[in-house]
């Protein structure tokens, strides 16, 4: 096991943000059903994304590494399991996303993961993809993991909850214009993580796709039987990364500049931007970057968070210390990512000396002026390791992060640009 030794710091320079885990999971799988070679630059290479592309590749495609241009030949929506097996490791994503896919092949693919992913709900989408004429069934306890999904769509008329993960609806998006009929979605109750939904409908008109939708998102009409055609996409960077070296700078009382952010993207993520400036915080953008000034005199704010699951634990650790209520809502889904963040985050930020509230589907925080060193757990959660890092820039004496090895799941550089910036963080294996 890993661990991050952090003490206190200032922090000042600039960074170049990694680029998008979302985008780069989409853009590989899009790239997989699109009939001929697509071109992908400077994806996120981490744990996750690579269970991906490993997948990609057990479903027909081939897949071809240039330095950090990767070239994929696509299957034309004919997929052809080369063992029936795909390994999503840790990643929900995978999971969910290629479980839709390997739905188009007429010959069975199961898929499985570590015991995190095999935790993640996902009756609701199996249930659908039968619904749609596949022959799909969950192996596990209460529509959990493994899956074992094929047989092809044949398209029709169904209905979907949106609250349990917006990736089920990713994944039937993904997968309905290579059915054999047309297919209606009609999304039932709040969707949350809505961007998330949002990046796959563009890397999908990119690649030709017809999708009808309404504005709210909540139904969606797609003609079977088309061809998608190949991509050629540079991934951007991602603000869900950049939010910790972002939100360190508020936390500190200094100053810090992230390059490579598209802040007319579509990432929901970019909303960091404005959540720090309610923070309290000076935030400058620009085109392509984001430059955060702090006094380190933060203020509480109130914040709706269901778009926004992965800005969560950042928040917390800032409304740890800010004066005032700190309330983060409509946050439920946060219990079935890599961990219960919800119940990750009140633990562990109790350690630190600060007062936390956990709720069903929120966090109140009530800011305590000063966080004290202590020993915590990431749960083997990359962002949760991250954002304990990030706690241990402000708090006297040293701070231990067990579990430290999950971090490039998404942020591969995270130790090295802190440490750019002036962080005294080590990480120890």
């Amino acid at each position: 096991m890993a661990v991050l030794r952090v003490r206190p710091s200032k922090l000042s320079g600039e960074i170049t943000a990694p680029p998008s885990k979302s985008y780069t999971h989409r853009a590989f799988m899009i790239a997989l059903l699109a009939d001929g070679e697509s071109t992908i630059r400077n994806p996120l290479i981490g744990y996750d994304t690579m269970a991906t592309i490993e997948a990609v590749k057990e479903m027909g495609a081939e897949v071809i590494r240039e330095d950090n241009t990767w070239r994929v030949r696509g299957t034309g929506g004919k997929i052809k399991p080369r063992t029936g097996l795909i390994d999503a490791r840790n990643s929900g994503t995978t999971i969910r996303l290629m479980s839709a896919i390997a739905a188009l092949s007429p010959k069975p693919t199961r898929l499985t993961g570590d015991q995190s992913v095999l935790q993640r709900p996902m009756g609701p989408l199996i249930e659908t993809l039968g619904e749609l004429g596949a022959k799909a069934r969950c192996e596990g306890k209460e529509g959990r993991p493994p899956v074992i999904v094929g047989g092809g769509l044949d398209g029709g008329d169904v209905e979907i909850t949106g609250g349990v993960s917006s990736q089920f609806i990713s994944a039937l998006l993904l997968a309905a214009p290579q059915a054999k009929g047309d297919v209606s979605i009609t999304i039932t109750g709040e969707m949350r993580s809505k961007p998330y939904v949002e990046i796959t409908l563009e890397l999908l008109e990119m690649a030709g796709a017809k999708i009808k939708h309404d504005g709210r998102l909540t139904k969606f009409s797609i003609p079977g039987g088309q061809t998608l055609k190949p991509i050629n996409l540079t991934i951007p960077g991602d603000f869900s990364s950049a939010a910790f070296p972002l939100g360190a700078a508020a936390l500190t009382g200094s100053n810090v500049r992230v390059n490579n952010l598209d802040t007319k993207g579509a990432q929901g993520d970019k909303r960091i931007v404005t959540l720090l400036k309610d923070f309290g915080a000076e935030v400058k953008v620009f085109k392509d970057a984001v430059e955060v000034s702090g006094e380190g005199d933060l203020n509480g704010i109130e914040a709706d968070c269901g778009d926004n699951p992965d800005l969560v634990p950042v928040l917390a650790v800032l409304g740890s210390v800010a004066d005032g209520l700190t309330r983060l809502t409509n946050i439920p889904h946060l219990r079935f990512k890599e961990t219960d963040r919800l119940r990750a985050l009140a633990t562990e930020l109790r350690r630190f000396g600060a007062d936390v509230e956990e709720l069903p589907d929120e966090l109140k925080i009530n800011g305590v002026r000063k966080l004290e060193g202590t020993r915590v757990s990431s749960y083997g959660d990359h962002r949760m390791a991250m954002a304990f890092a990030v706690a241990g820039l402000v708090a006297k004496g040293e701070t231990n992060v067990d579990g430290a090895e999950s971090i490039p799941v998404s942020y591969p550089d995270f130790v090295t640009d802190m440490r750019k910036l002036g962080a005294k963080i080590e990480l120890v294996k």
